[in-house]
């Protein structure tokens, strides 16, 4: 059956339509696209307060000198610090929000941002950024903004950027260094001939720093398969006899599985949300397969960082281990999350929510708990907390 057009659906009747190809001028500015109380313009006050005299100290464009000029880092900190409070946490997803949303391009005040400048600043300044991040959330805290009455952890494999090709065993790993420590030595007493008509100061240069960068990679990669190694060694049953590997492009990258069933180089990236207002308040990458035993150095970072001991923490079953358990009991933290295997014991007739004579005090409590009402409504909190900021890392 064919629709009607739109013209004969709309008959005799006289109504304003969209017209979308006509040229015109409009006097309006970007501080008219945002209300005087909009929080994004408290963000940008707060941001102008700061000393971020470290941030600008590197720029080399200067007065007086040539040079194209570089983003304010200022605004660079002030994309990151409201997409932290919006729960965004990838530097891909906050290039898109500035080129369509009215807060980001306020902020940006027709400076166009892209996503490697951002993810960029982000890398060489972690430290400084991390301070400053802690820094206002605590000012948050301070003005009873936010409580971190509640956390929600959750963690997710996020792709590094190394081949599987690029993985190596030790033999391998020690050969190539060799190699690459000889190549470095023949570069550099090249440096010291005197003919060198063929090759400019700044392409040998270039060379040494390439071979050098090379040889950092291998030893990166060196060191990580001890500890890949030490970790194999601290298993009590290994189900795989295969040879650990490192990869000389991401060093600390290690074959995880993802989501879709397969395995690929990652990272583990674990974050800390507070339970109300969604905000990111804890962030760590590691290279552990599993979110077992994660649990515990998030809480102690984010204890530590703000000086305030969570009263509830949300995980999923990945997480439960019992001594983090019962480092979080102790610490007068209730743990909500998901029994391993409850359902399935449920089913056999069991009783997942009792505790058992191996568990300690901590560990029967939390079972026992999870087995009430009350507390499997408190666990579904969860799907307002860590979640969502997790469905942003993935849709980026």
């Amino acid at each position: 059956m064919n629709n009607p057009s739109n013209a004969t659906q709309r008959g005799q009747a006289r109504t304003n339509r969209p017209e979308r190809t006509q040229i015109e001028m409009r006097m309006l500015s970007l501080d008219q696209l945002v209300a005087s109380d909009h929080r994004v313009r408290l963000v940008w006050a707060y941001c102008q307060s700061l000393d971020l005299s470290p941030f600008y100290q590197p720029i080399k464009a200067r007065q007086g000198t040539r040079g194209r000029n570089p983003i304010d880092p200022r605004i660079l900190f002030a994309l990151w610090f409201y997409a932290t409070l919006e729960g965004i946490t990838s530097a891909r997803r906050i290039a898109e929000l500035t080129t369509r949303d009215f807060c980001y391009l306020w902020i940006c005040g027709g400076v166009t941002v892209n996503y490697h400048t951002l993810s960029d600043f982000r890398t060489k300044h972690t430290e400084e950024l991390e301070q400053l991040l802690s820094d206002s959330i605590t000012v948050l805290l301070n003005e009873k903004l936010i409580t971190l009455e509640t956390i929600g952890q959750d963690g997710m494999r996020v792709r590094a950027s190394a081949g599987s090709s690029s993985f190596r065993s030790e033999p391998t790993l020690q050969r190539m260094q060799e190699e690459a420590e000889k190549y470095l030595e023949e570069l550099k007493e090249q440096s010291e001939q005197e003919n060198q008509a063929d090759v400019s100061v700044a392409q040998q240069a270039a060379r040494e720093r390439a071979a050098e960068e090379r040889l950092e990679r291998i030893k990166a990669a060196q060191e990580n398969l001890e500890e890949l190694e030490r970790r194999r060694r601290e298993k009590k049953s290994r189900k795989s006899k295969s040879t650990p590997r490192a990869s000389t492009t991401d060093p600390e990258a290690v074959r995880m599985k993802m989501g879709d069933g397969g395995f690929r180089p990652a990272f583990n990236v674990q974050f800390a949300t507070d339970g109300e207002t969604r905000i990111v308040v804890g962030v760590d990458v590691n290279n552990q397969g599993s979110d077992m035993g994660q649990m515990l150095p998030v809480f102690e970072s984010v204890c530590s960082t703000y000086g305030v001991v969570p009263g509830q923490y949300l995980v999923d079953g990945g997480f439960i281990k019992a001594s983090d358990i019962d480092a979080l009991d102790a610490a007068g933290t209730t743990v909500y999350g998901a029994v391993k295997g409850a359902e399935k014991d449920v089913a056999d007739g069991k009783a997942p929510y009792q505790a058992k004579s191996t568990d300690s005090e901590a560990m029967g409590r939390f079972r026992e708990r999870m087995g009430a009402e009350e507390a499997q409504a408190i666990y579904q909190q969860r799907n307002r907390t860590p979640e969502p900021v997790s469905d942003v890392w993935l849709t980026c």
